[in-house]
């Protein structure tokens, strides 16, 4: 495993009351992974990633990044790479090249070879032609793209991706889209947190959603998604339905919302009414399917109920 958190427990003190952040948390990831973990506004997210991160001791419960405790040895912090949401990634008074070469000597690499990584990850990003320009002079989505070329610099197994494209355009957010695919097809795994669900639900092998200190769901992601999806079938037409089909397909239990709309809801009869429907020109066939938002908002809501 390239990360296990086991029973992950923390809790904080002020002003003589104790608040528990997490309360119990367990998960782990394999090389090539992305796992979406998300949660509303302090479910403990945060608090679990800094944990992960070594910034935060738990009260109990322990942390695994390779074989190695990021509290108490250094070599799994060589095994991390972060980009947190915001401006924290880069020195923006430097160029590129400058803070490629930088980060990779803090992370414990040689200078010639964070130089030599570092021309490497330019090209691949597409930032060669920047390389010389200060970083507070780049678009967000150049200045986006950096801080994850300068997270690999040392080449490590686990990569924190903290709101990756927020605030971007429609063609940077693609481009940090495919870069994440890519990353995770070298084989190293992706730890995403994000707000964005649509995000979460496009690149998330796997979905782990936290609230109030607690998982309270991780599946696959399409696996879960099928859970909470339903089985019925609509049809948009291209015009009206004639008077004959419809007595025909209301004698199948069809519904007909829309003079060109219909509703299946017993999928068995979906190609006795394509029969029918034949051959008039179709616009959509859809199964009902949920989205990670619908899945997510029942199942913080239920937890909350409870």
């Amino acid at each position: 495993m390239v990360l296990t958190a086991h029973h992950l427990k923390k809790s904080y003190t002020s002003r003589g009351q104790t608040l528990t952040a997490v309360r119990d948390v367990s998960f782990d990831m394999s090389g090539g992974e992305v796992l979406a973990f998300l949660g509303p506004n302090g479910a403990g997210k945060t608090t679990c990633i800094k944990m992960i991160a070594g910034l935060i001791q738990p009260d109990a419960g322990w942390v695994k990044i390779g074989d190695y405790d990021p509290h108490s040895d250094r070599r799994a912090l060589r095994l991390l790479g972060a980009v947190l949401e915001g401006n924290r990634n880069l020195y923006w008074r430097l160029t590129p090249e400058e803070n490629l070469e930088y980060f990779g000597v803090l992370r414990g690499l040689s200078q010639r070879v964070a130089r030599q990584r570092g021309q490497v990850l330019l090209e691949r990003f597409n930032l060669t032609h920047k390389r010389h320009t200060l970083v507070q002079s780049l678009s967000r989505g150049m200045q986006q793209k950096l801080a994850i070329a300068v997270a690999l610099i040392h080449q490590p197994q686990l990569l924190l991706l903290d709101e990756p494209t927020l605030g971007l355009d429609v063609e940077a957010t693609l481009d940090v889209k495919r870069l994440v695919r890519e990353i995770a097809a070298e084989g190293r795994a992706i730890l995403l947190t994000t707000h964005q669900l649509a995000l979460a639900e496009e690149l998330s092998d796997e979905v782990a959603i936290i609230n109030n200190g607690e998982i309270i769901a991780q599946q696959p992601t399409e696996a879960l998604i099928q859970q909470f999806s339903g089985s019925a079938y609509s049809i948009e037409l291209e015009s009206a339905i004639d008077s004959g089909r419809k007595h025909r397909l209301e004698a199948l239990g069809v519904g007909i919302p829309a003079p060109q709309t219909l509703r299946i809801p017993q999928p068995e009869t979906l190609y006795s009414v394509l029969e029918i429907l034949n051959p008039l020109p179709l616009l959509r066939v859809e199964k009902d399917r949920a989205s990670l938002t619908d899945v997510f908002l029942q199942l913080v809501r239920e937890s909350q109920d409870v």
